[in-house]
Parts: structure tokens; sequence; C-alpha cells
């Protein structure tokens, strides 16, 4: 496979990951992300870069989110500790747990991970006293800074982005060949009827969720990366000048909304993250709203012929994938073995091992420019999210504190199971971020 630069991947990846929804908002997160107000929240201080070899018989607990990386984060680890000696014990929380509830519990019983994940932005303000400045480790001089921004408080680095994700319709070239789709839709009123050839031909259209997160705040996202001003509107939204009520974006964006779960299988209502790809995995489905990241737990199953579609919600043709750093790596300063933390993520993104992990087995589109990579390691859904990255939205949920998008994936809930309608949708949208901001 031809091998493509990690540094033009990421560079053209990142041109809108920084954080607004699309290609004519670049502001920086600074200008509506409020500084810590006080000592006590300020980020920790910068510690000196980790230099000395690991030492013996340490361990190192790692509290992380994604699913599907835990068997190969768990091989990985194995790995340093034989290279090092340096024990890594991985505990895994994701899918259909609430991470940052389960990772709050787990500082509250005083049992304190020396590494965690935030997604940034608002979600990491309640951890400033504990994110170690990262900034000068050596490898921080190679992220490509817009995969830093959400994690970059006064200047501060404050994680290590974890890898680049774009999101959108993820689909199987063979069953839309079968079902005699030539001509892929880009518009809402065109992938309504890729839906109803697919369903004529016997193939279900969509393989959907009931998670809270996946109908939450990836589908929602959607509307608000598609805002003329993502950033102002969110800021608004927050301040209670704006609302989801009456947005014209939001108005037609449910309209996507209802399409998917029309064409979506029949048990949709009780079917979990894990059961949603393996169904789209099979082949029993020709669609699904996911990322990049579902790759791996494709490939166990079988070798698909796929491609990753914007999501339209009008018949505009402007529709958009959505792409952002996923995740970081955070180092708790709390932690009597922090500089043995640094220690290993230092050696996941410079050593020939921690390399190939991320591209060969996470499948991860890298953050660091010195990270190489290729089509074969990252998969069909990482080039094709490489393909449209210089035209994707951003991700903005993580804008909001956390509990707001919580709030957001039990109304989609509601709404998914018929049990209120579209102005009820949109009043609970409104009334999560109200009830949360204004505490």
């Amino acid at each position: 496979m031809k091998r493509i630069s990690a540094g033009i991947l990421i560079a053209s990846l990142l041109t809108v990951a920084a954080g607004c929804g699309n290609n004519n908002n670049n502001a920086s997160p600074a200008s509506s992300e409020a500084a810590p107000s006080s000592a006590s929240s300020a980020p920790a201080s910068s510690a000196a870069p980790s230099s000395d070899a690991p030492k013996k018989d340490v361990t190192i607990k790692v509290f992380q989110f994604k699913v599907e990386i835990a068997d190969a984060l768990n091989k990985m680890a194995e790995q340093y500790e034989k290279e090092t000696g340096v024990k890594v014990d991985v505990e895994t929380h994701g899918g259909g747990e609430d991470y940052n509830a389960l990772l709050k519990a787990e500082i509250a019983s005083g049992s304190e991970p020396e590494i965690f994940n935030s997604e940034g932005y608002a979600a990491l303000e309640p951890y400033y006293d504990r994110a170690t400045d990262l900034s000068g480790e050596a490898w921080a001089t190679d992220v490509v800074n817009s995969a830093a921004a959400p994690a970059r408080v006064d200047g501060k680095l404050l994680g290590m982005p974890m890898n680049i994700e774009g999101y959108g319709i993820v689909y199987n070239k063979d069953l839309f060949a079968k079902a005699g789709i030539t001509e892929l839709p880009k518009t809402l009123t065109q992938l309504e009827a890729a839906a109803k050839k697919l369903q004529d031909a016997g193939i279900t259209p969509f393989s959907t969720t009931n998670e809270w997160w996946s109908i939450g705040h990836h589908t929602i996202n959607v509307g608000l990366s598609e805002q003329p001003d993502p950033i102002q509107f969110i800021d608004d939204n927050k301040k209670g000048t704006a609302s989801f009520k009456g947005n014209a974006v939001f108005e037609k964006w449910i309209n996507y909304v209802d399409l998917v779960f029309k064409y979506s299988q029949k048990d949709k209502l009780t079917t979990d993250y894990a059961t949603q790809v393996a169904t789209f995995a099979s082949g029993k489905a020709a669609m699904i709203q996911q990322g990049n990241w579902i790759q791996g737990d494709i490939d166990k199953v079988a070798k698909l012929n796929l491609g990753m579609l914007p999501i339209p919600i009008d018949d505009s043709g402007k529709a958009h994938i959505y792409t952002g750093p996923a995740n970081f790596w955070i180092v708790n300063s709390k932690s009597k073995n922090a500089e043995e933390a640094k220690k290993f993520l230092a050696w996941m993104v410079t050593s020939d091992t921690g390399k190939s992990y991320i591209t060969k087995e996470f499948k991860f589109i890298p953050a660091l420019v010195t990270i190489p990579a290729t089509q074969e390691d990252i998969g069909q859904l990482g080039a094709a999210v490489s393909e449209q990255a210089k035209e994707a939205g951003g991700w903005n949920w993580g804008r909001y504190p956390d509990g707001v998008i919580q709030g957001w994936g039990a109304a989609m809930q509601e709404y998914q199971g018929g049990s209120i309608d579209k102005d009820q949708l949109f009043d609970k949208f409104d009334k999560a971020v109200k009830d949360i901001v204004s505490k």
C-alpha cells in the first residue's frame, strides 16, 4: 500500500479539528473557554521532562475508556513490562458505561490512577489540579498544534492527544451495489432514496443503537457543527440566549435523525454498541453512523469493502464528516508514580513497538507527525477520513460541561422510543444545558 506521510495526513485532518464546526470558523479555544478562576483550580505546575530509565517494580494504573483498543492496549502494556520491568495495569470502562462518572468515583474512593482520559475543553476543567503539564516532554513538539488545542490551557499542554478520529455514515459498498445504488447519496433526499432501495432489496439500511453517547453527543454534534458559527451558538446556548428549539439548523437536523431511526433494524431500542457494530460487520445492514474506530472490530468479523459518507441534514449538498482528537492521556500529578507514567507515554509514541501498536493494532490515525502510517495500517475508514478531512466539521460536544451530554443522550433515547416528540426533545436539550451550566 502507498505510504502516507503522517505529517500530510494529520495536517489535512486537523484543518478543522481544533474545534469549530465548519470550514469558516477556526477560532482558538481560548476565545470561548474560560481560564481557571483561582489558584486551586489552576493546571498542575510543569514537571521536568522524564529522561531517566523506568524504575523497576512499579505499577502504573491506566484508567481508560476506549473499549475498541482494550485487548491491544493490554498486550502493549505487557510488552512494556517485558522491556522495562514496569507493570501497566489497564482498566477499561467505555461503550455503554459513563466513563466520567466512573472516573470521579475512582478518584473519590482514594484510588488514583496514574493515567486517565479526558476529552479536553470543559471536560478537563475538573481535573486542572491533577493534569500534569506535559509541555516539556520531548514528544510535545511533534504534536500537531490543533490536535492539542482542547487540552492546551494558558499555554500548557495538559494531555497527550490519543489519536485523530472522524465519523460519518460508514457504508458497505458491496451491499450498495447489490441494491443497485450507483450514485452515492449527497443529500437527505438521496439518502432516503438509497435507504428505500436497500430495503426493497431485502437489506436493512441502517444498524443503529440505543447507546446514549452514540445517538446523543455524536448525533447532536452534527447540528452543533453545522451552525453558521458553532462556537458562538454554544456560548449563547450556555448563556441562555440561544436554544435548540426553533433553531433553523436543528429543525433540519431532526429529519436526518428520523430517517435513520425509520430505516434501522427492528430491535434498535435494545441494541448496544457492540451488537450494532457486529450487525453491520456481519453484513446484516448496509450503513452505520460511526467512525474509523470501528475498523478493528469489523476486521475481526469480516474483510468488508467500506466507505464513509458525509452526513446530510438537508438537500444543499454540503454534508460533512466530523473529525477531532478523540481523547487525551492525562498524567495524574497526585500520583507518586507520575514520572513513571510520563515515561510510559513517551515510550508509546517514540519506541518502534509503541508506534506499531498505535497504527497497526489500534488502527489509530496518529496525532504526532513522527508516527508514520499507511492506508494498510489505519484501514479503509482511516483513509476515508483523511480524504474528506479538509471539508470536515469539528467536534463540539466537549465544550459543554460533564452532565449535559448525558442529559442529551437520555432525551434521545426517549425520542427514539417514541415517548416524546420533537419539541419536547429540544426542550430537554435546553434543560440539560440549563440544569448543569446554571449550577
